[in-house]
């Protein structure tokens, strides 16, 4: 938890003031009780009732102070955690942003997720608790001990007594309760990755009538996690019962022995008074590090976690020294590429190499797991080459910062993912001063101006969280339209023609053939009627290139092409 401090630098003024005022509020609360002893030893038992409203004022005054403190030290505690917090989940997010897709991989989105809330708030807490309790405890306690010796140095006799065996069972439980804490973590990461299963995809469990087993699947997690939480809340919650035993018999102990030393003659009525309060102000200074010691292990382990996040460095990192465009705009390059997955046995691509000039339509083909998109998501530097080169502009990706490469790029993903807010913020997000005028022509090109003009508040009709609202067409129509409002030197399309029908699956091509004229254009299809007009067709078979060439040329010189355009066309259509 110490690295995390530095997040703190920023509030550190609070801080000081909260520590500041901490100490005058214990120091308030430690000369309470001697006043009190004044009163009645000077002025109840002589009964000197000016003694007393002197004494008793200025301890009201005394105390006045010391709830002024508190409250604002409570203030400026607060202000300074829900900061750190806010510092903190800023800070998380933007190396997040930085990652790869292996480091999503590596990690997974659901403990991301979890760890960017829960544990942050858990941290969170535990800080406000610390500027409060953790620096008042330790100066009850000591100030405690220091005013009840003062009073009378043998009744502290008991105090070494019972002092120790508290600090045992604080001990003990807490030993016991971290592994509990960190093993609640794990299985709340569990418990919101299933939750996010079900809520993702709520429509393939409703089609296949899983309702049932998804929320038994749903319940055994969160019973996991409540079986782990019930056993850690039992061993807190006997914490408290300890502590009040402890400190009850402490008092009982003081009571006697103090009520042994006044008939005695050793010690006054008001001295014993003012020692139960020093010895209650001891005791619930340790209740409060109790309290810490429940709340510290559990933060303890959110700090760790939030820890491996920032030492997980992305493999995929900008260079040193960019370099400059030497003239090639828009061409790609691919140079003897080979790429693994992390942990895969074989490579997913082997070996490929070819060209893509301005000015044409690239096309990749090929059966299911054949290297598709996994070669197309290396252009954008998605993942890095295992060995060989990929050219953008004549430049290594990889010489490049991602910022300058991404720019050159308009990407559709295989999967069309859209934000909630307006069809219009929608396509804005590929271009963010795009005008009105630009947003409808991507549109219209994109085939979506029709069925935006039949909605209710056509462009500013708002669209669901995840796109619920419209249908997978439309989804890929609005995808290509935030594409292509970008105006990129390079457009990749990856099998985002698929949920389109025939007829708006060629109208689409035919707009993009003039829009796209002087820009690099990559389309990965499975279908043949997408990419049959393409300059160049790659075809990809178990990661390796099959054949190149165009579609007369593959028909009869490359067996796996004629293959799949045999299984979607007729002989005619062929012809």
């Amino acid at each position: 938890m110490g690295k995390l401090i530095k997040f703190l630098k920023p509030y550190q003024v609070q801080v000081y003031f909260v520590l500041i005022l901490v100490l005058l509020q214990s120091l308030s609360e430690l000369y309470l009780p001697t006043l009190m002893s004044d009163i009645v030893d000077k002025g109840v038992v002589t009964g000197d009732t000016g003694y007393i409203w002197k004494v008793g004022g200025f301890m009201l005054l005394v105390a006045a102070g010391g709830m002024v403190c508190s409250i604002a030290a409570s203030f400026l505690s607060a202000k300074a955690a829900s900061g750190f917090g806010k510092l903190l989940r800023s800070k998380l997010f933007g190396h997040v942003e930085n990652f790869s897709l292996h480091e999503f991989d590596q990690l997974g989105t659901a403990s991301l997720i979890t760890r960017t809330t829960n544990d942050i708030t858990q941290i969170q807490q535990v800080l406000i608790m610390m500027l409060r309790m953790m620096a008042m405890a330790p100066m009850m306690c000591i100030g405690g001990i220091i005013m009840a010796y003062s009073k009378d140095a043998k009744l502290t006799l008991v105090l070494a007594v019972s002092l120790p065996v508290l600090v045992l069972a604080i001990v003990i439980i807490a030993r016991k309760g971290l592994p509990l804490f960190k093993s609640m973590q794990v299985k709340l990461d569990k418990v919101n990755r299933v939750l996010r299963e079900n809520l993702t995809g709520i429509r393939v469990i409703r089609s296949f009538n899983r309702v049932g087993y998804e929320k038994t699947r749903f319940d055994a997690a969160n019973w996991d996690l409540t079986d782990t939480a019930i056993k850690v809340n039992k061993l807190m919650a006997a914490m408290m019962p300890i502590m009040m035993i402890v400190l009850n018999l402490t008092t009982v102990a003081i009571v006697w022995f103090g009520g042994i030393r006044i008939s005695n003659g050793h010690m006054e009525v008001g001295d014993m008074m003012a020692f139960i309060q020093y010895a209650m102000q001891i005791m619930f200074s340790f209740i409060m590090l109790s309290m810490m010691f429940v709340m510290i292990p559990r933060a303890q382990v959110s700090a760790t976690r939030i820890n491996e996040v920032f030492a997980t460095t992305a493999d995929i990192v900008d260079p040193d020294k960019p370099k400059a465009n030497n003239g090639n705009r828009s061409q790609v390059v691919f140079e003897n590429v080979t790429f693994s997955y992390p942990g895969a046995e074989m490579p997913a691509i082997s070996n490929i190499s070819f060209k893509m000039n301005p000015g044409e339509t690239t096309a990749i083909i090929g059966g299911t797991g054949s290297g598709k998109s996994t070669l197309i998501n290396l252009i954008p530097r998605f993942y890095d080459v295992g060995s060989g080169q990929v050219l953008v502009d004549g430049i290594d990706v990889r010489e490049m910062t991602q910022a300058d490469l991404r720019q050159k790029i308009g990407f559709v993903p295989q999967q069309a993912v859209l934000f909630t807010g307006t069809i219009a913020e929608n396509i804005r997000y590929g271009k963010e001063d795009a005008t009105d005028e630009e947003i409808r022509h991507a549109a219209e090109i994109a085939q979506a101006s029709g069925f935006i003009a039949g909605m209710p508040d056509g462009f500013d009709t708002k669209i669901a969280q995840g796109g619920t609202n419209v249908s997978g067409g439309q989804k890929q129509r609005l995808s290509i339209a935030r594409s292509l409002v970008r105006k990129p030197e390079i457009y990749i399309f990856d099998d985002s023609f698929s949920a389109l029908d025939f007829k708006t699956d060629a109208k689409l091509r035919a707009a993009l053939k003039d829009e796209t004229a002087d820009a690099t254009v990559v389309i990965v299809a499975q279908r043949v009627s997408t990419i049959i007009d393409a300059d160049q067709i790659i075809v990809l078979d178990n990661g390796e290139i099959a054949g190149i060439g165009s579609h007369p040329e593959l028909l009869n010189a490359c067996s796996v092409y004629r293959e799949i355009v045999m299984s979607q066309l007729s002989e005619d259509e062929i012809a």
